[in-house]
Order: structure tokens, then sequence, then C-alpha cells
């Protein structure tokens, strides 16, 4: 009966040290597994959060594109909007108003070409005492020109006016100041012999000093508005015949006095 006795107390502290190491354990391993589950639950909710931010971001610049995009296309149908505008208010333009505008084109070109017409009868009327192989004035798309031969203004390869060269210059001054609305352009022109001097390197230079010396002797000497008046040279790439025979040489060493009317008024009504 002791013995039976002392192996149940055995038994039991047995037992008891048996739950005792075995408890804490498993708690342990518990906490561990709810740790570990915290730990990757925490990692997919930052990258969760990760995504979320980059989303975030792509949609704020897509909002900043289509906002860009939206300012650009009301601008451009403001545009449009304005294009409309005047096109509606051209389309009340009357047939009336319309064959009132075109004749006061024509009119208008018509007295342009009264008054180039005029001039170029002035000039030739001052200018008449002189040969045809010395000067002509002609009417060419809208323009009147003075075309003056090298015979009558310089010796060859030089850019000094002869006296009765400055005379017919003097002439077409006076005719040309009693002409107001017009622009004078003078050229130079020369034939193909290639020319080297001291003074003149070749026929460009030789060509803009002669119409240099024309322009301060009209400008000058003569009083004509300088603010009318330009000068260039163009050598011998405009002849007007050919540089085969030396009549066709003569008649490209030239220097051309070149008047074109005022078209300001044609133009803004034109473009109003």
């Amino acid at each position: 009966m002791k013995n039976t006795f002392h192996v149940l107390v055995f038994s039991s502290l047995i037992l008891s040290f048996s739950l005792l190491s075995c408890g804490p354990g498993k708690k342990l391993l518990s906490s561990r597994a709810n740790v570990e589950n915290l730990r990757i639950d925490s990692l997919n909710t930052h990258n969760q959060l990760d995504k979320c931010n980059t989303l975030v971001q792509n949609l704020n610049e897509e909002k900043t594109s289509l906002l860009k995009e939206k300012t650009s296309l009301q601008n451009e149908n403001l545009s449009v909007a304005n294009d409309l505008k005047a096109l509606s208010a051209e389309s009340k333009m009357t047939i009336a108003d319309q064959a009132r505008r075109l004749k006061s084109l024509q009119d208008m070109i018509q007295a342009q070409k009264d008054v180039m017409d005029n001039l170029k009868n002035s000039i030739a009327d001052a200018l008449m005492k002189y040969k045809s192989d010395e000067l002509s004035v002609y009417i060419k798309d809208g323009n009147v020109y003075v075309s003056l031969a090298e015979k009558l203004l310089f010796k060859s390869g030089s850019d000094v006016v002869d006296p009765k060269g400055k005379e017919a210059l003097s002439t077409l001054a006076k005719v040309l100041s009693n002409t107001k609305d017009i622009t004078v352009q003078i050229e130079g022109h020369t034939d193909n012999v290639p020319i080297k001097t001291n003074k003149f390197n070749d026929n460009w230079d030789l060509s803009t000093s002669r119409a240099i010396s024309i322009v301060r002797i009209l400008t000058k000497d003569n009083g004509f508005d300088s603010n009318r008046i330009t000068a260039s040279g163009r050598g011998q790439f405009f002849p007007v015949q050919t540089n085969d025979t030396a009549e066709g040489r003569a008649s490209n060493r030239r220097t051309e006095v070149i008047l074109s009317p005022d078209m300001k008024e044609l133009y803004n009504l034109l473009y109003k």
C-alpha cells in the first residue's frame, strides 16, 4: 500500500513537470507565429502603400497633362471663334458693298496708272533733246524707267559723271521734285567684260559706284529727298541685249532710274 502511494506521488510529479515544460513552449511558438504573420502583413501593407503612392503620382501627372491640353484647346477654340467672327462680319458685306470696294480699287489703280503715265510723259518731254541711244523713258510693270546709257554719263571704267550727264540728271531731278508719292531706285549695270583696276575689283564695284554717284548728284547737287532714293549695283547679271556684239554690250552698259508709285493706299484698301 505504501509502495503504491509512492508510485502515485511520483507519477503526479512527472505529469506536473511535463505540463509545466510543455505549456510555455507552445505559447512561445504561437507568439512567434503571430509575429511572423504580422511582419508579413506589414510588408504587404507597405507594398500596397507604395503602389498607391505610385498610382497617385501617375494620376497627378496625367491631371497636369490634361489641364495643359485643356488650356491649349481653349486657346484654339478662342482663335477659331475669332476667325469665325471675322468671317461672319465679312460675310455680312452686301453685294453693293463689294461692288463699291471693287470700284474703289479700280479707281485707285487707274489713278496710279495716270500718275505714272503723266510722269513718264513729263520726263520724256523734259529730256527730249537727248538722243535715243543716250537715254530712253518707258513704263514696265507699273514703274517708270529712265535708262541712261554709259556714253551719256561716264567714260569707260569710270564712276565720274560727265558734264552732259550732270545736265541731264539736273533736268530729271526738277521733274522728280515736283512729283510726290514716288520712290526712286538707281540701278547700275555693266556688260560682261571683266574689269579690275586700283579702284574697282570687278563689275559689281563699278556698277554700284556709278549708281551712288548719280544718287549724290540728284540729292546733294539738286536737292532731291534722300529718304526717297536708294542705290544698287547689279553688275553684268541683268543684260538687255546680247554681250556677243559691241552694240549689245553698249546697251548693257547703262544706269536705270526706276520710279515706283506709293502703294500704301492701295494696300490699305485691299487688307483693311
